[in-house]
C-alpha cells in the first residue's frame, strides 16, 4: 500500500502539484493580514516552490479568537467520543487518499528523501491520527475510595486552545504526534509549521476540514519564530504550547510562560544520543546494520538519531568494518529518487552548520574512517569519524546531520560514563548478548527511550521523549501523550445520610 512509486512517477507528480500558499484559518485559507509573503523553498535546487503568507502577531491573535470561539461554543469538544473519533477516522482516510501528493509535497519542501517520505513519514502519521481516534472511547475517568458518605469523580476535561509548534524535520509526523491527541481530547489547535516547510501542515488542515472538524478547530498560522512563534507562547488565551525543536528555542518557551499565563508547556528538543556496544555483542552485522540506520536515517536530522558510537576496544575495528559495508547501500542525491537514502539538508544554512562539524574533525586530527565530502552546497556525504573524545564539540553538541561519531570503552561503567556524558537524555541503544549487561545498562543509561539490540522509536503505543535537556513537561505518543492535552478536575459530592436529611428538612 505505501510500496515507493518510480523516480518518474514522482517527478511527473512534482510537476503537476498544486501547492497551497496561505495560512489556513477558521476553516478557509487566508494572506496574512500584512499582505506579506515569504518564499519556501527546494533545498534539493534551490528553486522557489511558492510564496507563503508571512504571518505576524495579528494573524495570531486572530487565531486565538477563532480558536476561543470553538472551544466555548463546543462544536468539537462537545461532540460525543464516537463523533469525535469517527471525524478522525475520516482525516486518516483523507491522508491515505492523498499519500503519494503528501510525500511529494514533504520530499520538496524539505529534501528529504521520497523513500523514506512514502515508507515511513506518511503511513506513521496516519497511524498516528488513527491510533488516537481510536483511544478516545477507551479512555476511562476515575472514581476515588473516599467512603460512603461521598462520591469522588475524577475525570479530564480538555485544556482548551493549545499552541502546537512544529520542526522541520518530521513536519508531518511531528503534527501527527501534537494533534492526534490534541484533537482526540476536545482541544482547539493553532499549529506554527517550521518556516522550512509549511506545506504539508497546510494541506492537512485542509484535509481535516473535509473530514468534518469545525471551522476554528485546526488553524495552521504560517511565518517565522518571532513573528508567530513567540506571539502564541506569549498569549494570554493560549492555554498550553506543545513544541519540538531545539533546546535553546525550547527554554524560550518556558520563559514566553512565566511572562504571561503560566501556560502549559510541553518540550521535545535536542538529543545527542549513544549506541553502546559491548564486546559481548552477538551479531556484529546486525549492529553495524542497526547503527548506520539510526546514525544515517533522514541524514542524522532527527533528534533521537544515533549520533554517538560507544563501542568497546576489542569489537570496534570489526564492527567499523562491517559499517563501512552497510553504507554502501546509503546512496546520496536527488531526493525524489527512491533509489537515494540521502537527500539535501534542509536549508544552506543548515549545510554551513553540519559541514562546520567536518571542518572541526579536521582541526581536532580525527579519522575519517567514511564519507566526509560534500556536493553542490546542500548534500553531506554520510560520514563516520573515529578517535572522538568527550572534550570534543562531535561528542557534546547536537549535529543534526549525517556525521556518526565513534569513541571507544574498556569496561561497562566507563561506557555508562561516556552514554551519561552529555547535557542531553533522549534516546540510546545497547547492543550485548548479556542479558544482565542489557538491564543495567538500560536502567542506568539517563534517556527516555533504550532500545536493545536495535535502533528505533517504538510504535504509537510507547512514549517518546527524554531526561535532561532533551524534554520537559511531558511525552508525545502514546495514552501518556492524552495527559498532555487535559485537565484532571475532582468533583466531590456529598451523599452522607446527614445531607440528606438536612435537604428534606
Amino acid at each position: 500500500m505505501h510500496e515507493p512509486l518510480t523516480a518518474a512517477e514522482y517527478s511527473a507528480l512534482a510537476a503537476n502539484i498544486q501547492l497551497p500558499a496561505n495560512a489556513f484559518i477558521d476553516g478557509a485559507f487566508r494572506p496574512a493580514g500584512s499582505g506579506k509573503t515569504f518564499k519556501t523553498i527546494n533545498p534539493a535546487t534551490g528553486k522557489v516552490l511558492a510564496e507563503i503568507a508571512a504571518c505576524d502577531s495579528s494573524d495570531v491573535d486572530f487565531a486565538v479568537i477563532k480558536a476561543r470561539d470553538a472551544f466555548e461554543d463546543g462544536r468539537w469538544r462537545n461532540q460525543s467520543p464516537a463523533e469525535r473519533k469517527a471525524v478522525l477516522l475520516k482525516f486518516a482516510r483523507l491522508l491515505e487518499r492523498n499519500r503519494h501528493e503528501l510525500a511529494v509535497m514533504e520530499s520538496l519542501d524539505s529534501g528529504k528523501p521520497i523513500r523514506e517520505c512514502q515508507t515511513v513519514d506518511i503511513p506513521d502519521t496516519i497511524n498516528t491520527i488513527r491510533w488516537h481516534a481510536e483511544l478516545i472511547d477507551k479512555l476511562y475517568d476515575h472514581t476515588a475510595p473516599v467512603g460512603i458518605d461521598a462520591l469522588t469523580m475524577i475525570v479530564r476535561e480538555p485544556v482548551g486552545v493549545v499552541g502546537c509548534v512544529l520542526p522541520w524535520n518530521f513536519p508531518l509526523l511531528m503534527l501527527a504526534w501534537k494533534i492526534g491527541p490534541a484533537l482526540a481530547s476536545g482541544c482547539s489547535v493553532i499549529v506554527k509549521p517550521a518556516l522550512e516547510t509549511s506545506l504539508t501542515t497546510l494541506r492537512a488542515a485542509e484535509l481535516a476540514h473535509e473530514a468534518g472538524i469545525p471551522a476554528g478547530v485546526f488553524n495552521v498560522v504560517t511565518g517565522g519564530g518571532k513573528e508567530v512563534g513567540e506571539p502564541i507562547g506569549r498569549h494570554m488565551d493560549v492555554d498550553m504550547v506543545a513544541f519540538t525543536g531545539s533546546t535553546p528555542t525550547g527554554r524560550h518557551f518556558l520563559r514566553y510562560a512565566a511572562d504571561s499565563n503560566l501556560k502549559r508547556v510541553v518540550l521535545e528538543c535536542g538529543g545527542k544520543n549513544p549506541a553502546v556496544v559491548l564486546d559481548d555483542a552477538e551479531d556484529l552485522d546486525l549492529v553495524a546494520e542497526q547503527v548506520v540506520n539510526g546514525a544515517f536515517w533522514n541524514m542524522g536530522e532527527n533528534c533521537s538519531a544515533t549520533s554517538r558510537l560507544v563501542v568497546h576496544a576489542k569489537v570496534k575495528d570489526a564492527l567499523l568494518e562491517r559499517i563501512s559495508a552497510y553504507m554502501r547501500e546509503w546512496k546520496t542525491g536527488d531526493p525524489l529518487d527512491p533509489e537515494n537514502r540521502i537527500g539535501a539538508l534542509v536549508s544552506k544554512a543548515h549545510f554551513e552548520k553540519v559541514k562546520s562539524f567536518l571542518d572541526e574533525a579536521k582541526t581536532e586530527n580525527l579519522s575519517i574512517v567514511n564519507g566526509g565530502g560534500t556536493h553542490e552546497d546542500i548534500y553531506i556525504e554520510p560520514t563516520v569519524v573515529d578517535g572522538v573524545t568527550p572534550e570534543s564539540r562531535l561528542f557534546q553538541e547536537e549535529i543534526f546531520g549525517p556525521v556518526l561519531s565513534v569513541t571507544t570503552f574498556n569496561s561497562i561503567s566507563e561506557a555508562i560514563a561516556l552514554a551519561n556524558d552529555t547535557n542531553y537524555g533522549l534516546a540510546a541503544s545497547v547492543y550485548t548478548g548479556n542479558l544482565r549487561n542489557a538491564i543495567r545498562l538500560s536502567r542506568e543509561i539517563r534517556a527516555g527511550i533504550v532500545t536493545v539490540n536495535c535502533f528505533g522509536e517504538g510504535d504509537a503505543t510507547a512514549p517518546f521523549g527524554g531526561y535532561k535537556e532533551s524534554g520537559f513537561g511531558g511525552r508525545d505518543k502514546s495514552i501518556f501523550a492524552h495527559d498532555n492535552y487535559c485537565e484532571l478536575k475532582t468533583i466531590w459530592i456529598d451523599v452522607s445520610e446527614r445531607s440528606v436529611d438536612e435537604t428534606v428538612r
